[in-house]
């Protein structure tokens, strides 16, 4: 700015007076890169705005200072300014005296003293391309990218509004931006509607968590009004810049709102002017409404909406320029001025708009300022406030308390959706757009509420790129709601979309690191330049690693790159949405799609491994085998967060994988849904044990070819094996074919006396066991588990007993028949442990099956000690060793006698005190590690103290050790105080291998001079951590192991109980070591003859297709019904509490207000039936005007705008009344409807002259208003070639210029039009039935459907009619010729000359003047045969049209088509010509 200033500005960061980049901006790493790029990014690409001419005015500054025309002082200029050598004497121009220069204030701002919040700032030339700021607010700032944009504008100056309404307005100012994801735009100052603004984000912050975002409000405010502007200047970046908010010295100017996050200063090099900001602020707006946002597949344009509160005249052109380029407006009633006039008026007709009405208005909100209001300031707000109603699609007027609209948040976006729905769009984009948005802004309320409706009928394929972004962008919901609305998984779970989801995974998930790390590995191997593509079978690798080896590959490797996947044939799908291609996702060739084989399963898993808790929720209510799987959804999820480093995730996974087995309803969570396993499973066995039990060991062909059961013991979850009905099939598994009911001695007594199996002492489940003489009796008992497991209790406990009699009493130097037995005995356990190593009845392959063995602690143990049997028997059989043999196989006997724990785990009273056992055993080990630091740490000073020199290995490991630990237990050594210290009781000299070493003793009075007192000290603190602390800490271990185990003994006992029976299920009948006789008997079986293992059908059986499919749809059944009885439990638990809260009558109100509501919307519609019917019949003749009944309008319904038909009540031209005529900076004298009429008084009518040059001057009218050149044309007859007579009869002419037969345009001259007068056209309607693929004519609301033939230009936005203007003495207007080769002009000449007019006469077009219209005769040429030769011959010369600089299409006739709006209305009326639908 000023050179003084700058000079004070240097000196006093020199100082450390301003935040410069001094400490504020020393950072490191990345934020330290950042600051220098931003520093050198900004004065590269934004400037500002210096005045370089001083030209003195004759106001003065606030100081009474002199200052320039541009506002500032003289100091404030650049020098050079001061001095102009080229602008000497010349006027001050802002456009050339004001020149562009690298921008000297941005970076971070902070308000002083109003706490520490950090907000971005940058100061801007008001010719700033908007490309360039929002690619700095994008890329620099790092904002992301929006998903709406919330523009509010209104009073600049403070203004009351009502408390309540306050309050609303800010929270759903603030709630529609936070869960839209929008950036609100305001005009940044402490001040009026802004303060407003950053008040609501000020109270959000307060009350919000971190982790529900920060609201980005940017406040675009003029530079040059700025107060206190100079503490932001740093030419280098203030990183921060200290803001002073001092409202009391502002004067004129005003300050920055210190509760916006970011400040664009808009300068134009002047001071004190404001406004300058508002031209740059809509174009930014514009240009940001203009991108694609892009988020799970889907794009949208970003939608704007503005936000209206109070305001006065420059809000009312804020308003309109806003309506006119299409933004939708949402005015506050109640906020005061402009907001209120408008709201008072929004639901009149036009007609009632008047001159008189807006006077009457102002007068009333304008108090102090409606004298400066002059009569045409008050017409020109009259035709305004006109335009503004008229487009009611895109005004919504908020009212406080309206039913079905409590809050600003669901206002603004139904007025975005309002503006979606009433725009033009082709087809079925209107509604996918609208959709579009609501899940963008992830508001499924306002998608049930305005899209879901019985107004559009969707078809599920419609759905699918709406579903697949609402997957992944995680948004449950909207899953669901498409789900309820017919989306099918199994048609939306192609190949491909499965393909597309899992590349779309989120990058911070353990799964996506996973599978990238497949993806290097594969790249590695194959020596591929880049990463492969994600195939499917890189998913099922991960998932094996996940699940286990125990189950087979989900998605199999695909052979010469086939899917085996069954293709099914599905209709052709035609549409193509952005950012995702039906057509790519869901065709896989020529109609056909490939689709997986379980689409819910494979939807769940996408899910679960993102620990998307809802989404799996949702996608788990539709599985079919949805006990496995929730069983392997558990599994999975407890893999994953054994490897996930973030702890706060590894718990979510743990408490979702919980879920899958068992969720306890407590108060708090009875409103949220949950994956209840057990619930499911207890449904199925309470209505039939036998089938529950067939889904246990049902194999899964969609999980791998597992069962649930083995998926739960693999997966841990004990509550479910523990469940009842599973430990009942266990224990069905564990009987055999006995009952269960049979008692233990009577299984035992047969055992000794097997002939008492034929005396009826034990039942069989099977009846044909019944008999006593039957000999199946035999086999059946001996190979029941129960019976193998005692036979081996009596066969080990014999082992043991003979084992020990032969240690103790008859170990012989060469062995006994006894021990040969032993030996032989031992043989057939060492048979056994292998054949329990090679048993694979799943065909996992060996490495799998020794890992799956080596896992169980007990096989270890086996091993462990049959190993050391063998060392033992090696040096037994040896001479010189046979004493160590000895000693080995007494050690090994202890390891064979610690295996009949695990025999005994079976038993229901000792198995649970086994598993505490275990437990504890983990604690005793802990326990050691301490213990053993404080007893080395004793022993080694102890022995240090006493002992000198001690080289003797096995005495120091005694003093150390071994004499420590004894201590604890109260064997105290006698000579460790003194005295009672004996020298015959050691070694002097350490030479006796008895006898430790003595002491420190004196060679005199050999007596100890060791320091009593300290070894008595260091025994008592060694004692009391010892005994007293760390026992004691042991104990209090183990009684928290105890308690915290008791309370889940049972589960787990419950769930090692399987292994046991599966173990002794799978055995051999015969024990050891009579077992050697299967062994031979599988040998042969096996090997010689060669027949695979099999696993008995009781734990694991393949089911026949049908047989598959009931069970399946039997677990459906009961699923649904287990859930539906949940919901309603789930409901009654809230009306209790409701009822408990005493909220009936607020239940009763809602109800009846809900009725209310209803009856009052059907009057409504039977009012707008009603009104609808009666003009019909008036319109074709039927009754007269005085017969009409009046219907009243309903008092108890607020109406939106919206409401009322568009332009049903206009009755003069629109828009050839717009302000700005096309193409051009012409303002038009602005005519409210009132004064149209050339009848009505309009005294202070001045419109413009305009007319526009042309190129074909030989045919155009001439260009000036002069008397001379006007009274050449002859008006309402042929002049020459120009026909000017008018459809509507003769028309009058004043002072040499025609006059527009509809009323006043609020314009002169004949504007861009080639003549005064009528100027005629000619547009042909073309049209044929739409019919489906069967060749039958569609219909929508019984009428059938027409197609017109419609053409686009290149530059223009909409389709339109083929047809335009006609030149002087011809029959085919210019624009058809141009699109036309010259051969089909006959033919085209034929086909109009056959075709119905039908329509002749005046079009609104928005070229039209008061002296110039356009006049058109509309042609109908429909084909009603689709084998019409003319038809045909039609398309062909459609095809030789397109690729011009001409588009040619069919459209379905809709009155939402892209089409101009005058032209709608010819098509309106070829529509009823024939009866079609419209």
């Amino acid at each position: 700015r000023p050179v003084l200033k700058r000079r004070r500005t240097r000196r006093r960061r020199k100082e450390g007076g301003l935040g410069a980049p001094s400490s504020h901006a020393v950072c490191d790493g990345d934020a330290r890169c950042s600051i220098e790029n931003l520093s050198s990014w900004i004065p590269e690409n934004i400037k500002k705005k210096e005045c370089v001419y001083f030209v003195e005015s004759s106001k003065t500054s606030d100081s009474g200072k002199v200052v320039c025309e541009c506002g500032y002082t003289r100091e404030q200029h650049l020098e050079e300014a001061t001095k102009p050598q080229v602008f000497q004497g010349k006027e001050w121009d802002l456009k050339r005296h004001v020149q562009e220069m690298p921008t000297d204030a941005f970076g971070d701002i902070v308000f002083t003293g109003l706490g520490q919040k950090v907000g971005k700032y940058v100061r801007v030339s008001q010719d700033t391309p908007p490309g360039v700021i929002y690619h700095l607010m994008t890329q620099h700032w790092g904002l992301d990218v929006p998903n709406l944009l919330i523009s509010v504008t209104g009073g600049a100056k403070n203004f009351n509004m009502k408390v309540r309404l306050k309050s609303i307005f800010r929270r759903g100012l603030v709630k529609v931006a936070q869960t839209t994801g929008a950036w609100i735009i305001t005009g940044g100052s402490h001040t009026g509607v802004m303060k407003q603004v950053g008040e609501a984000v000020r109270d959000f912050s307060l009350s919000s968590s971190y982790k529900e975002g920060e609201v980005i409000t940017i406040g675009i405010a003029t530079w040059g009004t700025v107060h206190n502007r100079e503490s932001l200047i740093y030419p280098t970046g203030g990183f921060p810049a200290e803001y002073i908010l001092d409202e009391e010295s502002q004067g004129n100017l005003s300050c920055l709102d210190n509760n916006h996050s970011h400040f664009i200063l808009v300068d134009d090099g002047t001071h004190g002017r404001y406004g300058v900001e508002i031209l740059l602020r809509t174009k930014l707006e514009k240009f940001i409404s203009e991108q694609t946002k892009e988020k799970g597949g889907v794009a949208i344009k970003i939608p704007i909406v503005c936000v209206v509160l109070e305001g006065g005249p420059g809000t009312l052109d804020t308003i309109f320029n806003a309506m006119t380029n299409g933004t939708p407006c949402v005015i506050v009633e109640g906020s005061g001025r402009v907001a209120d006039v408008i709201a008072q008026v929004a639901n009149l007709p036009i007609s009632e708009i008047t001159i008189s009405l807006i006077q009457k208005k102002l007068s009333s909100l304008f108090h102090e300022t409606f004298e400066t209001f002059t009569e045409s300031k008050i017409v020109e707000w009259t035709k305004k406030i006109q335009d503004i109603v008229r487009k009611r699609q895109l005004l919504t007027i908020y009212r406080e308390g309206k039913n079905g609209q409590q809050d600003v948040d669901v206002a603004i976006l139904q007025a975005l959706l309002k503006a979606s729905r009433n725009h033009d769009h082709v087809g079925h984009e209107n509604w996918d757009h609208q959709l579009k948005l609501a899940v963008a802004w992830n508001r499924v309320d306002i998608a049930r509420s305005e899209i879901f409706t019985d107004e559009r009928q969707w078809k599920p394929s419609d759905l699918h790129p709406m579903m697949a972004a609402a997957l992944i962008t995680n948004k449950p919901e909207f899953v669901k709601l498409f789900l309820e609305n017919g989306v099918r998984l199994k048609e939306f779970v192609t190949w491909d979309t499965l393909i597309y989801l899992y590349e779309n995974l989120a990058p911070s998930s353990l799964f996506h690191s996973k599978l990238q790390k497949v993806l290097m590995e594969e790249m590695e191997r194959s020596a591929y330049s880049s990463l492969p593509k994600i195939q499917m079978h890189h998913v099922s690798q991960v998932l094996r690693e996940l699940l286990g080896d125990f189950t087979q590959p989900l998605y199999p490797k695909p052979k010469h790159s086939e899917r085996p996947r069954l293709s099914l044939a599905v209709p052709h799908i035609k549409l193509n949405v952005q950012g995702v291609s039906l057509r790519s996702l869901y065709k896989r060739s020529p109609g056909r799609v490939t689709f997986t084989m379980d689409p819910v399963r494979d939807l769940l898993i996408w899910a679960i491994v993102q620990n998307r808790k809802e989404l799996a929720e949702i996608i788990w209510a539709q599985s079919q085998d949805c006990i496995a799987a929730a069983l392997a959804c558990s599994k999975i999820l407890k893999e994953l967060s054994k490897e996930e480093d973030d702890t706060d995730s590894s718990e979510e996974m743990l408490t979702l994988a919980e879920e899958y087995e068992h969720r306890h309803r407590a108060a708090a969570d009875i409103c949220s849904p949950s994956l209840d396993l057990l619930g499911v499973f207890t449904e199925c066995y309470r209505k039939d044990e036998e089938r529950a039990q067939k889904l246990l060991i049902r194999v899964s062909e969609a999980w791998g070819k597992t069962t649930c059961l083995q998926l739960a013991l693999e997966a841990k979850d004990m509550k479910f094996v523990s469940h009842g009905g599973i430990q009942a099939f266990l224990t069905k598994v564990w009987w055999g074919q006995l009952c269960v009911d049979n008692g233990l001695w009577r299984v035992i007594l047969c055992m000794l006396v097997f002939p008492l199996l034929y005396t009826g002492i034990i039942s069989f489940r099977e009846k044909r066991l019944q008999p006593v003489s039957c000999l199946a009796r035999f086999r059946a008992f001996f190979t029941a588990p129960v019976v193998i497991f005692h036979l081996n209790i009596l066969s080990y406990f014999t082992f043991l007993w003979l084992f020990a009699y032969v240690l103790m009493i008859d170990f012989q130097p060469t062995p006994s028949w006894r021990e040969y037995v032993i030996y032989f005995w031992l043989f057939s356990l060492v048979c056994e442990e292998t054949r329990q190593l090679f048993y694979d009845p799943d065909g996992f392959g060996l490495l799998k099956m020794a890992s799956l063995y080596f896992n169980d602690f007990w096989n270890k143990l086996d091993v462990g000690a049959i190993l050391i049997f063998i060392a033992g028997l090696t040096c037994r059989l040896i001479p010189a060793t046979l004493y160590p043999g000895r000693i080995i196989l007494s050690l090994d006997f202890i390891m064979f006698c610690l295996r009949l724990m695990h025999i005994f785990t079976v038993s229901k009273t000792l198995g649970p005190k086994i598993i505490i056992v275990k437990r504890m055993m983990k604690d005793v080990f802990f326990f050691l590690f301490l213990l053993a630091v404080w007893v080395v740490s004793f022993g080694v000073a102890k022995q240090a103290i006493l002992i000198h020199n001690e080289s003797r290995v096995d005495w120091i490991f005694r003093g150390v050790v071994y004499h420590s630990y004894l201590t604890i237990f109260g064997q105290i050594p006698t000579y460790i105080d003194g005295v009672n210290f004996n020298p015959e009781q050691c070694s002097p000299n350490g030479t006796d291998p008895y006898k430790p070493k003595c002491p420190e003793s004196s060679e005199v009075s050999n007596q100890p001079v060791f320091p009593e007192w300290l070894t008595v000290i260091l025994l008592c603190l060694y004692l009391l951590f010892t005994n007293i602390l760390l026992l004691n800490l042991l104990i209090a271990m183990f009684n928290y192991t105890f308690q915290q185990v008791q309370e889940h003994t049972d589960q787990i006992w419950k769930f090692q109980r399987h292994d046991l029976i599966e173990e002794y299920h799978g055995r051999p009948p015969a024990p050891p070591p009579f077992i050697l006789f299967n062994h031979l008997q599988l040998f042969v079986k096996r090997v010689i003859l060669g027949k695979p293992a099999k696993r008995h059908k009781q734990l694991k059986k393949k089911l026949e297709k049908n047989e598959e499919a009931a069970l399946l749809s039997w677990e459906i059944y009961l699923k649904e019904n287990y859930l539906q009885n949940q919901a309603l439990i789930r409901g009654a638990r809230i009306d209790i509490m409701m009822d408990l809260l005493d909220l009936d009558h607020l239940k009763r109100m809602s109800s009846v207000e809900q009725r209310l509501g209803y009856l009052e919307e059907q009057m409504f519609q039977s009012t707008k039936a009603l009104t609808w019917i009666i003009r019909a019949l008036r319109d074709n003749g039927f009754g007269s005007e005085e017969d009409v009944p009046v219907l009243g309008k309903s008092c108890g319904r607020c109406y939106d705008p919206g409401d009322k038909p568009e332009d049903a009540e206009d009755l003069y031209h629109v828009n050839a009344r717009h302000l700005l005529y096309p193409n051009s900076t012409v303002m038009r004298f602005p005519v409210p409807n009132e004064k149209v009429p050339w009848e009505q008084e309009f005294h202070i009518y001045d419109p413009p002259f305009y007319t526009a040059e042309r190129k074909e001057k030989a045919t155009s009218d001439p260009v000036g208003n002069s008397l001379e050149s006007l009274s050449r044309i002859n008006y309402n007859t042929m002049d020459g070639l120009i026909n000017r007579q008018s459809f509507h009869g003769p028309y009058m002419v004043q002072d040499g210029l025609s006059l527009n037969p509809m009323g006043r345009t609020g314009l002169r001259g004949r504007g861009s039009l080639c003549c005064f007068g009528p100027n005629h056209a000619l547009h042909p309607v073309i049209t044929r039935w739409r019919r489906n693929q069967d060749g039958a004519i569609c219909r929508k609301s019984i009428k059938k459907m027409l197609e017109i033939l419609v053409v686009k230009h290149a530059l223009s936005e909409h389709w339109a009619l083929p047809g335009g203007s006609l030149e002087p003495g011809e029959m085919l207007p210019r624009k058809l010729k141009r699109i036309l080769s010259q051969e089909f002009w006959q033919y085209f000449e034929t086909l109009l000359k056959q075709g119905a007019e039908v329509y002749k006469g005046y079009v609104d077009d928005p070229r039209n003047t008061d002296n110039a219209w356009i006049e058109t005769i509309a042609i109908s040429v429909h084909f009603k045969d689709q084998n019409d030769l003319e038809l045909k011959r039609l398309n062909s010369l459609q095809t030789h049209i397109t690729g011009r600089e001409v588009s040619i299409r069919w459209q379905v006739v809709d009155k939402r088509i892209p089409l101009y709006a005058n032209h709608k209305e010819i098509l309106q009326k070829a529509s009823a010509l024939f009866g079609a639908y419209y």
